[in-house]
C-alpha cells in the first residue's frame, strides 16, 4: 500500500519552516497519519550519516504506536549516528541489554536524590544565577538564565570543578551539533572520554555523593557498569541534560510572557505552575522529533513500511493532534489534563523527566519570588526558533526586584 500523501508534496511543502513547523505538521496529519517522506533537514548532514529511506509519523496514533513497539521500531539506528560520538548508550538498546542498563543508570535518579537535589542543588544555583543579574533591572533570561542553570545544576550533581564547566558545556554543544561539524563533535568525544575516565577512577578509589560515584557503585544482581558505559552515559547526560531542560523552561517563559493574562494568573497563584509546564511541553516540544530504524517489513496507518527504513516520530506534531485536544493550535494553561508525549512512551521514556520538571518548576519559582513586572521587549523581536531543536535564542526584559524576597 502506497502512502496517501506522496505526491503532495508540492502542496504542503518539502521540510518544515524552522521559523513555525506546526502548519506543516498539521497539513500532514490531515493528509494521513504517516507518509513516505521525513520531516528533517539534511542539507547540513554528511552524506554517510543520512538515511536512504524514510517515513514520517505525525499523528498521537501513529507516534504512541511506534514509541510502544521497539521490537519492530527500534533505537538501533542511532549506533550509527549520535552513537558514533556518544559511544554505546541505552539510547540505542532494546531489549535485555536496555532493561538491564536502565536499571542501573536509574538508580542515580533515585526519587530520595530528587528530594535533596532540590533545597541543596537546583534552588540555590536559581538564586545564585538571579543574584548576578536582580540589581540590572533587564536581563536575557536565555543568556543570563535558562541557557546557565541546567548546564550548572548537572555540573554540580556530576560532582565537576566549577571552573571545568566551560569545558563541559562546549563539548557538550559540540557533540549535539556533529552534523555541522563532524571533526570537532568527534575530538569532544575523545575529551569527554578522558576527563570522564579521570573522574571515574577518583570515584572508585574515594566514592562522594555524586552521579558518577553512584554510577561506580551501582550494582543490581551483582552486575556494575564498565568504565566505557559511564563514560558513554555521561556524554548522553551532557546534552540531554543540557538541551531538553534550558529549550523546554525558555519555551515556557516566552509563551507565558507573550500571554500576559495567563503569566499574570501564574504569578498570582505559582501552584498553577505544573499544569503551566505541561501544558508548555505540549504547546512547544523542545525537541520535535526522534527517529526509530524498522526491523521488518510492517503496516503503520494503513501506510506499508518495509525493513530497513528509518521512522522520523514527529512529537511535536503528536502533541497538537486536534483528534485529542480540542483548540490543539492554542497555548492555554487551563486546559483539561492530557498526557502530552513530550518525554515519549514507552520503554525509551526519558529517564530525566522528573528532574526536568523539578528544575523548570524551581527555575520558575524563583524567578516569580524574586522578580515582577516582567515585560518582554519586542523591540529585539524574540521568538521560537529551531526544528527538530526549538526554542528562543534570546528573551531581553525589563524587571523590578522584589525587595526583600529573601
Amino acid at each position: 500500500m502506497n502512502s496517501p500523501v506522496e505526491d503532495q508534496s508540492e502542496t504542503i511543502g518539502d521540510v518544515p519552516d524552522p521559523h513555525d513547523p506546526y502548519p506543516f505538521f498539521a497539513a500532514r496529519r490531515r493528509a494521513g497519519g504517516v507518509f513516505h517522506g521525513t520531516v528533517m533537514d539534511y542539507s547540513r548532514t554528511p552524506k554517510e550519516l543520512r538515511p536512504t529511506d524514510t517515513y514520517a509519523a505525525m499523528s498521537w496514533t501513529a507516534v504512541n504506536k511506534v514509541l510502544r513497539n521497539n521490537t519492530v521500531f527500534s533505537t538501533k539506528l542511532y549506533d550509527t549516528t549520535i552513537g558514533v560520538f556518544m559511544g554505546p548508550t541505552i539510547l540505542a538498546m532494546d531489549g535485555s541489554p536496555h532493561r538491564a542498563h536502565r536499571n542501573l543508570v536509574s538508580a542515580a535518579f533515585k526519587p530520595q536524590s530528587l528530594a535533596v537535589w532540590e533545597p541543596e542543588v537546583v534552588r540555590p544555583i536559581c538564586e545564585e544565577l538571579i543574584d548576578e543579574f536582580i540589581d540590572e533591572g533587564r536581563a536575557d533570561l536565555v543568556r543570563d538564565f535558562t541557557f546557565e542553570f541546567p548546564t550548572r545544576v548537572i555540573a554540580r550533581l556530576l560532582g565537576l570543578p566549577a571552573e571545568d564547566l566551560p569545558f563541559f558545556r562546549d563539548a557538550a554543544v559540540a557533540i549535539i551539533s556533529y552534523a555541522g561539524n563532524v571533526p570537532r563533535a568527534l575530538q569532544a568525544s575523545k575529551e569527554l572520554k578522558e576527563y570522564f575516565l579521570g573522574h571515574i577512577e577518583k570515584r572508585r578509589t574515594a566514592p562522594s555523593d555524586d552521579i558518577i560515584s553512584n554510577l561506580v557503585t551501582a550494582d543490581i544482581d551483582g552486575e556494575k557498569l564498565s568504565d566505557r558505559a559511564i563514560y558513554s552515559f555521561l556524554r548522553l547526560l551532557l546534552p540531554a541534560g543540557l538541551e531538553t531542560t534550558y529549550r523546554s523552561s525558555g519555551n515556557l517563559l516566552y509563551q507565558l510572557l507573550s500571554h500576559p493574562e495567563q503569566f499574570a494568573a501564574v504569578q498570582r497563584d505559582p501552584g498553577l505552575l505544573p499544569q503551566a509546564i505541561e501544558e508548555g511541553l505540549r504547546f512547544e516540544t523542545p525537541l520535535t522529533l526522534v527517529q526509530r530504524y524498522v526491523t521488518e517489513d510492517t503496516e503503520l496507518e494503513g501506510v506499508a513500511i518495509p525493513a530497513g527504513a528509518v521512522v522520523d516520530v514527529c512529537l511535536g506534531s503528536a502533541n497538537r493532534d486536534e483528534s485529542r485536544w480540542e483548540r490543539s493550535e492554542e497555548f492555554d494553561i487551563f486546559r483539561p489534563h492530557i498526557p502530552h508525549i513530550s518525554f515519549t512512551a514507552g520503554a525509551h521514556t526519558c529517564l530525566g523527566l522528573h528532574l526536568a520538571r523539578l528544575e523548570t518548576r524551581v527555575a520558575m519559582e524563583s524567578l516569580l519570588a524574586r522578580l515582577t513586572d516582567i515585560t518582554l521587549l519586542p523591540d529585539d523581536n524574540p521568538h521560537i526558533f529551531g526544528q527538530p531543536f526549538r526554542s528562543p535564542s534570546a528573551l531581553p526584559v525589563t524587571f523590578d526586584a522584589v525587595r526583600g524576597a529573601l
